[in-house]
């Protein structure tokens, strides 16, 4: 595969919102070759960018391929403006669907990893009721993906104590066994409960392919189980890797997204 760091281009800069919430979305869009379809539409995880391993490796395989392919950070992530204590999902989701609406066209794959697997199925579900869009689904990759997480993961797992400084100060600090620690902020959570989706059946018209580690700290394994319950029956794939952790990152991890992604199309 092609060195990933081989030929970054520099990030194209889109605003999203109104008003005083109005922010400048980084963005990565590579161009495919005429015919080859369909294109890669990356998704990034909570408090991680579109330079991460995966990412990477998924536009030197696009390059390669000479398929398009389009990634870009969050507000208050990476190369993004903003600030990542005033993101929400909501907030992530609107971007989510004005960077896919404004840079992709024709059939996609997106391929979300741990929130970004939240945002990935309600992406489709709000492309479902668009029309006009220039883009469609061709299918989607869910990589540890973490629907709900911030009530099913966060909130109900938290201490009473840790609740009461979420409710009265608006925020608390959680560790973080990779950096320093980050705000959940009571707008996160609250406003989390909008979007939740495993209280129901989850119709996204496209395949899915599920990715998920046993070894995962921060998703366990029975909440991709959950996932794909919820799920259709036609044409959903869970597969469990033993050894693998959250990040699903190692060549070997890499290696499956790709197979994945070959899956679809």
């Amino acid at each position: 595969m092609t060195d990933p760091a081989a030929g970054e281009q520099e990030p194209a800069f889109f605003e999203v919102g109104a008003g005083d919430g109005r922010r400048r979305i980084a963005v990565r869009a590579r161009a495919g070759r005429a015919g080859r379809a369909p294109g890669l539409f990356w998704l990034a995880g909570f408090n991680s960018d579109m330079k991460g391993t995966k990412a990477l490796a998924l536009d030197a395989w696009a390059a390669e391929h000479g398929r398009a392919c389009v990634r870009f950070d969050y507000s208050g992530h990476g190369e993004s403006g903003g600030e990542f204590a005033d993101g929400t999902i909501g907030r992530w989701l609107e971007e989510s669907a004005a960077v896919f609406g404004q840079f992709c066209a024709g059939p996609q794959i997106v391929i979300g990893s741990s929130m970004g697997g939240w945002l990935a199925l309600l992406l489709a579900r709000e492309l479902a009721r668009r029309s006009g869009i220039g883009a469609s689904l061709a299918g989607l990759v869910l990589i540890a993906p973490a629907p709900d997480f911030t009530e099913a993961l966060m909130w109900n797992g938290f201490s009473p104590e840790v609740r009461d400084e979420i409710m009265t100060k608006g925020v608390w600090h959680r560790p973080s066994q990779y950096g320093d620690p980050y705000p959940i902020t009571r707008a996160l959570i609250v406003e989390g409960r909008n979007h939740l989706l495993l209280g129901s059946a989850i119709e996204v018209g496209c395949p899915v392919r599920i990715l998920q580690g046993a070894q995962d700290p921060d998703v366990p394994w029975q909440h991709a189980f959950a996932l794909a319950q919820r799920l259709p029956s036609e044409d959903v794939v869970l597969t469990m890797i033993q050894d693998g952790d959250h990040r699903l990152s190692r060549p070997q991890d890499i290696a499956r997204i790709v197979a994945a992604v070959e899956e679809i199309g």
